[in-house]
């Protein structure tokens, strides 16, 4: 039986904010794509109903993790006694944290989709990925992205989603130790809303760009810092609301050679976009040893 999972690091190509709803939430426009790089999780179902988390995250308690809170959501589904035939259930979790906390790669969103997708199949509830997606939507809205698993074009508050071919790409992705709340910019009274809504055509035709980056650079001198050094060797931006900034290249070399003149206190790696997740392919990896 399976029990270590990727819960891989998103990229967001650009991000645009077309208008804000009623109840507050930020209207999008963004392309995600995804890294070979990321988290390990490894999952030992319980024979109780138990979730622990054992290797917790300092300053967030055990029951709002983000992996916890996934894992009892998917518990609580109804039906599942006669998916899966006998109940109780439970899961012992453990996270191998390589993606930095606050940093724009959608590290908690892709650990509750990691833990879903994984206990949806250990446990034999058999849900679809819609069925699933919707359930992540009430964690976060990355997080159906990460179920889908595959490079998107994604409107509304980021949920409604386009598959997009992606080419292959190196990325370098570099970072301080700044933490950055997505909540905390997306409220933010100068953050720009009024970007025009565009067409993925007209978008990918277009130079990139992203509406959180102006007042990340304001809110978090060290952010602006870094996005100043690496233009002198090559163009980069912000991912997501940050903190962390990325390049792309065509060669890993190219990458590599600016992430050793990184000066001190930067942290960064280097790794190649994927057109499906790691995690899918974890899944596609089963699918193909059950039959």
């Amino acid at each position: 039986m399976k029990q270590v999972w990727a819960s891989p690091a998103k990229l967001n190509v650009f991000l645009y904010i077309t208008g804000q709803q009623p109840n507050g939430y930020n209207q999008l426009q963004t392309l995600f794509i995804f890294l070979n790089y990321g988290d390990e999780i490894t999952i030992v179902p319980r024979q109780d109903e138990q979730i622990l988390l054992v290797t917790p995250i300092p300053n967030v308690s055990h029951d709002q993790n983000l992996v916890v809170r996934a894992a009892r959501l998917l518990q609580q589904q109804p039906g599942k006694e006669s998916q899966t035939g006998s109940l109780p259930r439970g899961a012992e979790i453990s996270i191998k944290k390589y993606v930095p906390i606050g940093g724009g790669l959608g590290g908690g969103s892709s650990n509750a989709a990691t833990v879903l997708l994984a206990l949806n199949h250990l446990w034999g509830f058999n849900f679809s990925e819609d069925e699933l997606a919707v359930l992540g939507l009430k964690l976060g809205a990355d997080v159906p992205v990460f179920i889908y698993g595959n490079s998107a074009f994604a409107e509304g508050v980021g949920d409604r989603l386009q598959p997009v071919e992606w080419p292959l790409k190196w990325y370098l992705v570099l970072y301080s130790d700044v933490k950055i709340s997505t909540k905390m910019i997306f409220s933010d009274p100068e953050l720009k809303r009024n970007t025009p809504r565009r067409s993925l055509s007209t978008l990918l035709a277009a130079p990139y760009h992203n509406d959180c980056e102006p007042v990340v650079r304001k809110r978090f001198p060290k952010v602006d810092e870094l996005l100043s050094w690496i233009s002198q060797y090559a163009p980069a931006r912000l991912t997501g609301t940050g903190a962390c900034i990325f390049s792309e290249f065509n060669t890993e070399s190219e990458a590599r050679d600016i992430l050793e003149k990184v000066p001190k206190g930067i942290y960064g790696f280097v790794a190649s976009s994927t057109q499906i997740s790691p995690l899918k392919k974890d899944f596609l990896d089963v699918r193909s040893q059950i039959s």
